[in-house]
């Protein structure tokens, strides 16, 4: 059997927790700032959780070596 390949996109995009759980970068804050409340700004900041199901198919088909 040859070797399973983390995806290379998967692997600047996700990152996997201690706990198992995959962050994400929150999107929308590339351009277009200006259009923009400042709600919505501030709470774009950071990272967040994917959901559980989400997270599993990540790591199962794009990240299986964690």
């Amino acid at each position: 059997m040859p070797k399973l390949k983390t995806k290379s996109g998967a692997k600047k995009r996700f990152k996997i927790t201690g706990t198992g759980k995959v962050m994400y970068a929150q999107a929308g804050k590339r351009h277009g700032m200006i259009k923009r409340t400042n709600k919505q700004i501030r709470n774009l900041r950071g990272t967040n959780v994917l959901f559980k199901s989400d997270g599993d198919n990540i790591i199962k088909y794009f990240l299986p070596n964690g």
